[in-house]
């Protein structure tokens, strides 16, 4: 592929002063579409990681004799992960996302090569650990990597797209094929899926994606302080509120508060420290206008909605309603799939509105709509009604999530597009913790059903707000073809 320009869309003069101007990479459609493979290749890991050993995990915490720290598997992934996203995103806009890239596939093969030969418990959440760290660098690079590509973001959303049915798709995939391999071969065999789909990623984004190299008028230091104070902002805060989540674990309760009041004080001692930095690790400026924050805002709510449909529902319809985890599955493959559907409806529409953040409030609206539909489901609730209520809150995410990370980077300058695409994705992961903390709580003062149901009403009400802020984000920037 022909490389771009050192001017390349990517590049800046330095990080205080204005980036120089963006220059469109120069290359075919073919080219375009092979860097693009490359991306979705990284995509289907990421999905893969998170995914693939869900179904065969009872079956590994019995093997290690580790029941007691099964949760601690997911939740030191997640923890990593959320944690490095907005680094590895300000670190990409620095030095170039290629490099990141690659060293974020081979970081998640080896982790979970290293998972699938562990002989306990705590080592195999060492390794997952590992794992997260890759995958938060994977998350950050991987959805910024679009910018670099098309600078204008009319042909830019049709791709992302491509990126969001991919994750979707693998998402989909993963608990079966993990199921499937885990029954015929045995757990570990699982945990060796990811390194098989991580070589073809190598290779394609070895060949295909452009190395593009920031060009800067000094010498860009880290801004260690800086990234510390931040692990701490965005690690504490979520690490409480998994440990008031946790079951059985009350005695930790003030623990988790004072996690959260530490990662709190953080987030207040980190805002002058960046003001003075000279190469801040996260530019407060990505921040200053009104609708980056009400965008955020906007993304933390649809996170909170988002989460508690696909981590309580199954609850609801198995525990509950008495189906089958096969049924349960089925059942929730709309919502899994609607967004793909949704995504891909929404880059068609896109380059044909004067004000984009119109499909955002009709996709809040369609999720909204979902959400109360699915207050209706009862035991022997109709299988279609079900099927087209998850269908309409999977498509109505699918018009809202790409479009996060689009707004984000048209909002932000180019020389902060890494850090402002990493940031949504920590702002929703934030929201989905919260969400999900507060409907498990009320779940386990009262019961699955009344607690699902008021979350579910919690739910209708942030995607009424959600479409109340998408409107007040004007986004005058995109014109029509």
């Amino acid at each position: 592929m022909q490389q771009p320009r050192s001017d390349s869309a990517a590049d800046v003069s330095s990080d205080s002063s204005p980036p120089l101007p963006p220059v469109a990479p120069q290359a075919t459609r073919r080219e375009l579409l092979l860097a693009m493979s490359g991306v979705a290749a990284t995509v289907v890991i990421v999905a893969f990681d998170s995914t693939i050993v869900s179904t065969s995990m009872p079956r590994v915490a019995q093997a290690l004799n580790g029941m007691a720290l099964y949760a601690w598997v997911g939740t030191g992934y997640f923890l990593a992960s959320a944690i490095t996203i907005l680094i590895f995103g300000r670190l990409g806009d620095l030095f170039g996302r290629k490099p990141l890239m690659l060293t974020s596939v081979a970081i998640v093969a080896l982790g979970s090569i290293l998972s699938g030969l562990s002989q306990t418990m705590p080592q195999l959440i060492a390794f997952r650990v590992l794992q997260g760290l890759g995958g938060g660098m994977m998350i950050a690079t991987t959805f910024a990597a679009p910018a670099d590509l098309f600078p204008d973001p009319r042909q830019r959303v049709r791709w992302m797209a491509l990126v969001s049915a991919t994750f979707a798709a693998a998402s989909g995939l993963g608990p079966v094929i993990g199921g499937l391999v885990t029954q015929a071969l045995g757990w570990r065999a699982a945990f060796f899926i990811t390194p098989l789909a991580a070589a073809v990623a190598l290779v394609m984004l070895w060949r295909y994606f452009p190395r593009i190299r920031p060009r800067h008028a000094v010498k860009q230091k880290i801004d260690w302080l800086g990234a510390g104070l931040l692990t701490l902002a965005v690690g504490a805060p979520l690490a409480g509120i998994e440990l008031l989540m946790a079951e059985g674990q009350e005695e930790f309760r003030f623990l988790a508060m004072g996690l959260i009041a530490a990662g709190l004080i953080a987030a207040g001692v980190l805002l002058p420290v960046e003001r003075r930095a000279t190469t801040p690790i996260f530019p407060l400026r990505i921040l200053h206008t009104r609708q980056s924050q009400l965008l955020n805002l906007a993304a933390m709510m649809t996170g909170a909605v988002m989460f508690v449909l696909i981590f309580y529902l199954p609850l609801l319809l198995q525990e509950v309603f008495g189906y089958s985890p096969t049924r349960a599955g089925l059942l929730m493959t709309p919502l899994v799939a609607g967004i793909p559907l949704g995504s891909i409806i929404n880059g068609q529409l896109f380059p044909r509105q004067n004000e984009p953040q119109r499909l955002m409030i009709f996709g809040s609206g369609m999720l909204g709509l979902g959400c109360l539909l699915t207050l209706t489901f009862v035991a022997d609730s109709p299988t279609w009604w079900v099927l087209l209520s998850l269908g309409l809150s999977g498509a109505g995410l699918g018009f809202l999530l790409p479009n996060f990370t689009l707004f984000m980077q048209m909002l932000a300058e180019q020389r902060d597009v890494g850090v402002a695409s990493a940031l949504i994705q920590t702002t929703r992961a934030l929201g989905s913790a919260i969400g999900t903390a507060i409907v498990g709580i009320v779940i386990a003062r009262l019961s699955v059903s009344t607690g699902l149901r008021i979350g579910l009403v919690f739910s209708v009400v942030l995607c009424a707000l959600v479409a109340w802020l998408a409107s007040r984000i004007k986004m005058k920037n995109v014109v029509p073809r």
